[in-house]
């Protein structure tokens, strides 16, 4: 099998009225858990990595683990660049061999944001990658990824027609009250999703592919045994898989998962820790940790995604 972009993915998806999971990767064990578990769920996958991501792993690196992926589950996958800032990190990772990129230049001005949005654009389909734009900005922290509550911003839905016709993009990332990192609202306080934007811009783009990012749910039985192997998360709540099932079945596309990875990768090897202070071989724990994030992919897949057997 190949890397491949979504553009196939994102037709069928739409069509079948679910999502693909676009998780985020680090290292390894990582790669393993996301990809076996889509293998033998007969689900397709996104592979995504961030800024921090590449520089951490280093991009040889990324790719060699991700080629080694599709040999040994024989999957397509596609390869993504989350949350990209500049044309020069869009370029390079096109030019590396990524099937896909997200330019991010929502912090930007309305033209400002098309202008910059455009000219990847231009490089990607001449290049035969697609790209992810956005418009709106989540709340939260993540990586290269800081913006305050104050300064979230709700999708406008007049504003897409002409985004996407000026810029070419491929699929788009909106802002319907999802929120980057773990901490994403206090107990107490309902997370609801703005679905009156998410039909809106889905009558306005019939058949294109909408996405969301800041779509972990930060289960709580996860961080309550980090905390009680001695780490010191507050509790938060995260976006109910209830109403990320509802997107899916609307216009959303791709859903973007990275907290809830980081979460299980976490409280795996923390649980290995605890229960065996003296071990000291990382394949012990990483082990368990590579365990717990395949255990959530396929959650994720037959629960929430409902992307399993759409091979």
């Amino acid at each position: 099998m190949a890397l491949v972009t979504t553009e196939q993915m994102f037709k069928k998806a739409y069509e079948g009225g679910y999502a693909i999971g676009a998780f985020n990767i680090n290292n390894m064990e990582i790669i393993q858990a996301i990809t076996e578990a889509a293998s033998e769920k007969k689900s397709p996958v996104i592979l995504q990595v961030s800024a921090g991501a590449r520089k951490y792993a280093k991009h040889e690196y990324l790719m060699a683990l991700v080629q080694a992926a599709i040999k040994d589950t024989d999957i397509d996958l596609a390869l993504h660049l989350d949350h990209g800032d500049s044309f020069e990190l869009c370029k390079a990772c096109i030019d590396g061999g990524f099937t896909s990129v997200m330019i991010d230049g929502s912090k930007y001005s309305f033209e400002e944001n098309i202008e910059l949005t455009k000219k990847v654009v231009e490089y990607a389909h001449a290049n035969g990658v697609v790209v992810e734009g956005e418009l709106g900005k989540l709340a939260g922290i993540e990586d290269d990824v800081n913006v305050s509550a104050d300064d979230a911003m709700f999708t406008n839905p007049g504003e897409v027609e002409e985004f996407v016709s000026r810029t070419g993009v491929d699929s788009l990332a909106i802002a319907i009250g999802t929120s980057h990192g773990a901490y994403k609202f206090k107990p107490g306080v309902k997370p609801q999703l703005r679905f009156d934007i998410l039909e809106e811009v889905g009558k306005r783009l019939p058949g294109f592919p909408i996405v969301l990012h800041g779509a972990s749910s930060v289960i709580p039985e996860l961080v309550k045994e980090i905390n009680e192997t001695g780490g010191k998360m507050p509790d938060a709540i995260g976006i109910p898989e209830d109403m990320l099932r509802q997107a899916a079945g609307m216009a959303v596309c791709k859903i973007n998962i990275d907290s809830d990875i980081r979460l299980a990768m976490t409280a795996g090897i923390r649980r290995v820790l605890s229960a065996q202070p003296d071990v000291f071989d990382p394949r012990t724990y990483l082990s368990e940790g590579r365990k717990e994030v395949k255990k959530m992919v396929i959650h994720k897949i037959e629960s929430v995604l409902g992307s399993e057997n759409k091979l």
